[in-house]
């Protein structure tokens, strides 16, 4: 049940008129926005990347570089004093105290140097002059607040030793330390298990109902926006093209892009292989420890077993869609089967046994299976061109045939739906979703029978990711690829896969034909994961 919202500016807790954001002199990142907040209300701003949704979000407490930003046109209203014309004394008051914001990922946004306690204390102490024990209890009342075990145990933790879930929380308590009458969200679930998203936005709506708070929601997933906004506001290059209830904007949008968006679920069914899927790769009692404690000796004394005895069959032209929250094990596995991480068990690759070969025996099967990782620009090298990065793996694999690699080259960038001539030009000249094709060309140009996919579309907007999507299915009939997908976005794996593997604590849950899981899963776990995704509640009724 969606709020209703008589338009009465005297009521608005945030009011933007006719905004515009500019960057040294360059075109209009946001022009003439205009949106306004009421107190206890959520709206979502939506759209793709670069259509200026978090410019404007970092606008409103004045965050970005006044080296570089000016403000052509327009005003930004908080309880009657404008933003924009505030003195930095002011916005002190504002930022934090007033209004709080959670940034996308929390791993930057936290300080790797400094505690959980020193971080959240610091903002009590900065806005409410809390210290001491005072501050230590207020802390411990905030990890308990938005859901933390062992709150007091956690207070003396880094960043590095949280998971992601824990991280954004930790995010989420800093920003509602002072109560603020207004909170920013900026994709405060992207990097998050389909779980953990929901935990993060159902503990904020609680909260939000307990404190009478504002929220300026940020996001491109609209599944979360659907059900939880209470008006919606749709973005594309800094224009703000509908704005409406949220009831209302799904049921019949008025814009083409807002259409466009809607629409951009992935394809309902993965791809029929060509032929029967005869097994091509078969893992049995895979088994993979991480060391935590060795003796003066060097003998290992204390171990944690990532991987235990899981065993899955992929076939030839089809996918295994591998899930389960963070810490399951599923890139583990991933990097078992490429032998970049030590592993007991059986892996035949064509009849073949890997498990038993050295790295150097190995290195002519590593054509073989491929890899696409999760961030395109990080794993590719920003010094190399485009066309040095991918030819890279042919100089490894194919010297003998130097003359033959710039034609490769071409080929694989077509293949990805590409210009050829871009090869000339770096990574950072590219989109996120031309970074990650190129990364799928890398891996696509050794030809190999199974490329390893971990959470190749997590850091994309969804209409790009219906494009890779549909990108690889393309791929997979065309050349009779197998696919292992890693994903935490359930949509996406089920476009895809054919099979798919459970994963908890690093055992299997549950594992078959993905259809029927998806269907009717078997597992109390696996309903979990799909109620969290909102797919179980949608597919059995």
């Amino acid at each position: 049940m969606h709020l209703t919202r008589e338009r009465i500016d005297m009521n608005d807790l945030l009011t933007i008129s006719d905004l515009s954001i500019q960057f040294d002199n360059g075109p209009l990142a946001v022009q003439n926005l205009s949106l306004s907040i009421r107190p206890g209300e959520t709206l979502a701003v939506v759209g793709e990347s670069g259509s200026g949704k978090s410019v404007s979000a970092l606008s409103v407490l004045r965050l970005l570089d006044e080296r570089h930003v000016s403000y052509p046109s327009g005003e930004i209203l908080f309880e009657g004093t404008n933003i924009l014309e505030a003195s930095e004394k002011v916005m002190n008051t504002i930022r934090g105290r007033k209004i709080s914001m959670i940034f996308q990922e929390p791993m930057t946004s936290l300080n790797p140097l400094h505690t959980v306690e020193k971080q959240i204390s610091e903002t009590l102490q900065v806005h409410l002059g809390m210290r001491g024990p005072q501050a230590r209890s207020r802390c411990i009342e905030l990890l308990e607040l938005v859901g933390i075990p062992n709150p007091e145990q956690r207070l003396s933790s880094y960043p590095h030793q949280l998971s992601g879930g824990q991280k954004q929380r930790v995010m989420i308590a800093m920003a509602l330390a002072n109560e603020p009458d207004l909170l920013i969200a900026d994709e405060p679930t992207t990097a998050l298990d389909v779980t953990v998203q929901k935990q993060v936005l159902e503990l904020l709506k609680s909260l939000q109902k307990k404190l009478g708070m504002a929220m300026l929601l940020i996001t491109h997933d609209l599944s979360l926006v659907r059900r939880y906004a209470d008006r919606v506001l749709v973005m594309e290059k800094g224009i703000k093209v509908e704005e409406a209830e949220t009831d209302q904007l799904f049921a019949a949008p008025q814009h083409p892009y807002t259409r466009t968006l809607i629409d951009a679920e992935p394809p309902e069914r993965p791809v029929v292989p060509q032929v029967a899927a005869k097994a091509l790769l078969d893992v049995s009692g895979l088994n993979v420890s991480f060391t935590l404690k060795k003796s003066l000796l060097g003998k290992v004394t204390k171990s944690f077993p990532a991987v235990k005895d899981v065993s899955l069959q992929l076939g030839r032209g089809e996918t295994l869609g591998i899930v389960g929250e963070s810490g399951s094990g599923k890139t583990t596995i991933g990097h078992a089967l490429l032998k970049l991480t030590g592993s007991t068990g059986s892996i035949r690759l064509d009849g073949t046994e890997l498990s038993s070969l050295s790295q150097k025996q190995f290195r002519p099967w590593r054509r073989r299976i491929q890899i696409v990782f999760q961030d395109p620009f990080g794993s590719l090298s920003p010094r190399m061109s485009i066309a040095e990065i991918i030819k890279e793996g042919l100089q490894i694999h194919d010297p003998s045939n130097a003359e033959q690699h710039d034609g490769k080259v071409i080929q694989a960038l077509k293949d990805v739906g590409l210009n050829p001539e871009a090869r000339h030009r770096y990574p950072h000249e590219f989109s996120g979703g031309q970074r990650q094709r190129i990364a799928i060309a890398r891996a696509l140009v050794l030809q190999p029978d199974v490329i390893i996919l971990d959470e190749p579309t997590s850091a994309l907007d969804r209409t790009v990711q219906k494009q890779v999507i549909e990108l690889l299915q393309e791929l997979q009939a065309q050349y009779g690829l197998s696919y292992i997908f890693i994903s935490h976005d359930l949509s996406v794996v089920r476009a895809l896969s054919h099979k798919l593997l459970v994963l908890q604590h690093g055992e299997i849950v549950e594992y078959g034909d993905a259809e029927a899981i998806f269907r009717a899963p078997e597992e109390t776990y696996t309903r979990e994961l799909l109620n969290a995704a909102f797919f179980y509640s949608t597919t059995t009724n």
